[in-house]
């Protein structure tokens, strides 16, 4: 019994370790977008990325897309990207979110839900999980919203 506790605290500290972190560089990312074409996250470089992890049935990811299709366009134009990453199972669910929230950034999607790779790898346990990457693609913060996200993008705009 102690054996397996002692593992299960192993595992878990080693979990903790693996996500990425703030300050270090974003791992890559290639996702198809919903034309079926590859989309890598180090093709943006030399943008300010918020990579946003969300789903078409997620009520809190709906909110924050709100907030993103608001400040959005006049951010594009000054060095500002999103990618949006849909760990939706049902590939139409997600392109009819797409259409209904009027999101106009970058979209791909990952169908394995919880247990795709991409979600394992950034460890994502609750969604909308977002990062912020600098423009060499440096992690520099998680999960900002509303004025917080957009004081950090415009600091990092030097707008």
């Amino acid at each position: 019994m102690k054996c397996l506790l002692f593992i299960s605290i192993l595992l878990a500290t080693v979990s903790v370790y693996a996500q990425p972190k703030i300050g270090e560089l974003s791992p890559e990312i290639i996702l198809k977008d919903v034309n079926g074409n590859a989309i890598s996250l180090s093709s943006l470089k030399g943008k300010v990325v918020l990579i946003d992890f969300w789903a078409s049935w997620c009520g809190p990811c709906k909110k924050a897309i709100k907030h993103l299709v608001k400040v959005y366009p006049s951010l594009k134009a000054k060095g500002f990207e999103i990618y949006g990453i849909s760990i939706d199972e049902n590939r139409d669910d997600w392109k009819k979110a797409i259409t209904a929230n009027k999101i106009s950034w970058l979209q791909v999607n990952e169908n394995g839900g919880w247990n795709a790779p991409v979600a394992n790898l950034w460890k994502i346990d609750q969604i909308p999980t977002s990062y912020l990457i600098d423009k060499e693609g440096k992690i520099i913060a998680r999960d900002l919203d509303g004025r917080e996200l957009d004081s950090k993008i415009n600091k990092l705009l030097k707008l």
